[in-house]
């Protein structure tokens, strides 16, 4: 599989995160020596590195006949490809620095994919290619508001190539990261609620793969989608405490509970409900227990004040 962006901060998680899978990996970036410190971090993992770039049109076809020079098939490509994170107001700059900051941050993106979904496509299972998208897309993030128009940019593209790349037989999704993630470049000043460039980078690779949880395949795949199941509680004969139970009179039920109406079939609309059904029924019963109850706890106590009415 194929890196772009592979010496950047999240270009790193998911270049550690195919050799820990056992990947080969093609990793590119622009500056060779920094190529050279990643190829070093990662000694005896099959690790090729190209130094490129996707910058423009005649970049990204530069880039696709390195590529293909190596007559290596490809599971899939990553782009994780920004630009610089300068921060100020839209209203404070030119409009020359929104251009610039479109061309760092949204035109590389479709230069590569104009040149490598091509690529992919030349095998008989296609591909999948994966682009990392950063936050703000959907609301404005205070300070880089460059940044949430280039993002929010971001998303429309990755759903229009998702569109068009189906005639080659190619998958094309964004991962969408809305938040900032913590690299070892900033891990100092990161939050803890954000996630590792590691755990990016799986998340990319479950799309590489196909993962199921991302089928149907959508265009924009939310990293914050996957939660972990809620806690099961016991049941609730588990809970009730065995002393208060002995003092509850006979017929009394041992947790009452609000009584919820049976679906009648799976094609029944979830909020309709008989009126003469049986959840009724049993909540008459509820209520019948809960006044026999109520009436034997005062009938035991003769000092006990009548309850007012």
């Amino acid at each position: 599989m194929v890196v772009l962006g592979a010496t950047g901060g999240v270009g790193r998680g998911v270049v550690q995160a195919a050799l820990d899978g056992g990947r080969p990996v093609i990793a590119v970036a622009r500056q060779a020596s920094e190529l050279k410190v990643l190829k070093a971090s990662f000694p005896h993992a099959d690790l090729t590195t190209i130094a490129g770039s996707v910058s423009n049109d005649p970049a990204g076809a530069k880039l696709a006949r390195a590529l293909r020079k190596l007559g290596r098939p490809l599971a899939g490509v990553v782009a994780a490809v920004c630009g610089s994170a300068e921060r100020g107001r839209l209203l404070d700059n030119p409009a020359e620095f929104l251009r610039r900051k479109l061309d760092e941050d949204l035109l590389p993106h479709l230069a590569a994919a104009r040149h490598l979904l091509p690529l992919l496509a030349e095998h008989d299972r296609g591909g999948t290619y994966v682009l990392i998208g950063g936050p703000g897309s959907e609301h404005p993030w205070a300070g880089y508001g460059h940044r949430s128009i280039g993002a929010a940019a971001l998303r429309m593209l990755a759903r229009v190539l998702h569109d068009e790349a189906r005639q080659l037989a190619v998958r094309v999704q964004l991962l969408a990261v809305d938040t900032p993630v913590c690299t070892e470049f900033n891990q100092r000043n990161a939050c803890p609620e954000w996630p590792s460039a590691l755990s990016v980078g799986q998340r990319a690779l479950a799309l590489i793969d196909h993962d199921a949880d991302s089928e149907p395949p959508h265009a924009v795949v939310p990293y914050a989608s996957r939660v972990a199941p809620p806690p099961q509680l016991p049941p609730r004969a588990a809970r009730v405490p065995s002393a208060s139970a002995s003092r509850l009179p006979a017929g009394a039920p041992a947790y009452p509970t609000t009584a919820r109406p049976t679906p009648k079939s799976a094609s029944t609309d979830a909020c309709s409900q008989d009126p003469d059904s049986t959840a009724d029924e049993t909540a008459q019963r509820c209520l019948q227990d809960a006044r026999a109850l109520l009436k034997s706890l005062t009938s035991k106590n003769p000092k006990q004040e009548p309850t007012p009415r």
